[in-house]
């Protein structure tokens, strides 16, 4: 199934009931007073993370998400009954934008998690609650409050532990083939990967992590070239970029230099914290390279490029060299994942002691010898 990663929707709060203007009419109580009810309070719309929802094609069909108006109040103390609200469930990893103003509403982020996207209208009072000494007869009433109504736009960004990151051809549906049960096409020409593909990386029976996929991207990406660039805000929510470089390209002409400062570029263009982002750089299609030349190739591929970080030499289709990178990238997200426990331990209990704002200037801290 294609993926669906965007879509706009339309989500309208349901309007409040309106309070009722009545008077008890009952035997033996001729001046039995107002006794006008509330109405009942609108539907609301919300959106609901849910785990087991992989794409947005459901809204791609369903514009519209109306909830229902709330009763209006009745008589003899009678309040409306309110709407019930309206739940939308969407995947994990979906962003809510506000289309008018582009504020960003909601991230759904955990299985479960709620949002509400368009408030229901509160009910109108009834002229019961108008009543005083001086009047006793009122007849005043509210009408309900119209419910929110907003124009959203869904954006789906994977969550992903990883994320792989090339030109077309690099090699990256064949190494995501290689380390994981994702089975992507793959064929020898460009923009073979037209959707992202995500694939879970086993690296013990208990221990594994995620790896993302998405189509290659080529110079001007960031300006709406090639298909990469729609799928470029996937690798926003990921740990860890691996930069996939093809050291054997087909074609004599192509420098992996060049591509590879041009990837980095449309990086910077689209969103500069990208580049913020912990990058590998794995060295693909070795085999293709004599075995006597790998080494100087290698060496002045990382001098020309300027790579001062960690780099990894692999045959995707050979499987060369990719058991030692997934064991690396394994360890390096549970270093990741524990110190951001240690910090957040120390956090808490520096806050539970009371130290976390003191400052040493304070004159109540002041050492007394």
């Amino acid at each position: 199934m294609k993926f669906i990663d965007e879509a706009k929707i339309e989500v309208i709060g349901g309007d409040g009931g309106n309070g009722c203007a009545s008077f008890c009419r009952e035997k033996f109580r001729p001046f039995g007073g107002p006794d006008g009810g509330d109405g009942g309070k609108g539907g609301s719309i919300w959106a609901v993370a849910d785990r087991n929802i992989n794409t947005l094609v459901d809204f791609r069909f369903s514009k519209v998400h109306r909830a229902k108006d709330g009763e209006s109040g009745r008589g003899a103390d009678c309040y409306g009954k309110g709407a019930d609200d309206v739940f939308l469930r969407m995947p994990v990893g979906t962003l809510i934008i506000d289309e008018a103003s582009g504020e960003i509403m909601a991230d759904l982020t955990t299985h479960g998690q709620q949002e509400m996207l368009a408030k229901g209208g509160e009910g109108g009072w009834g002229n019961i609650h108008f009543k005083t000494s001086t009047n006793r007869a009122p007849r005043q009433k509210t009408e309900g409050k119209e419910g929110e109504r907003r124009e959203l736009r869904l954006e789906l960004k994977i969550l992903a532990d990883v994320g792989l990151l090339g030109m077309p051809n690099a090699g990256k549906s064949t190494f995501i083939t290689a380390v994981s049960n994702a089975r992507p096409k793959i064929a020898d020409y460009p923009f073979t990967t037209l959707h992202p593909n995500l694939g879970v990386v086993r690296v013990s029976h208990e221990k594994s992590f995620v790896i993302a996929d998405i189509p290659g991207l080529i110079e001007g990406a960031a300006e709406g070239a090639g298909l990469g660039h729609q799928f470029l805000r996937h690798l926003q929510r990921t740990g860890l970029l691996l930069h996939i470089v093809d050291l054997a390209p087909f074609e004599a002409n192509v420098d992996p230099v060049k591509e590879a400062k041009a990837l980095v570029n449309e990086l910077k263009k689209y969103d500069a914290s990208l580049v913020d982002k912990p990058r590998w750089l794995v060295l693909n299609k070795l085999d293709m390279v004599p075995q006597e030349e790998r080494a100087k190739k290698v060496k002045d591929f990382i001098k020309k490029f300027g790579w001062k970080g960690p780099v990894f030499e692999i045959s995707a289709l050979g499987h060369e060299g990719t058991q030692e990178l997934v064991n690396a990238i394994y360890l390096h997200l549970e270093e990741k994942k524990h110190g951001e426990q240690r910090a957040e331990e120390v956090h808490m209990t520096e806050e539970a002691r009371g130290i976390s704002s003191i400052d040493p200037d304070d004159p109540r801290f002041k050492i007394i010898d």
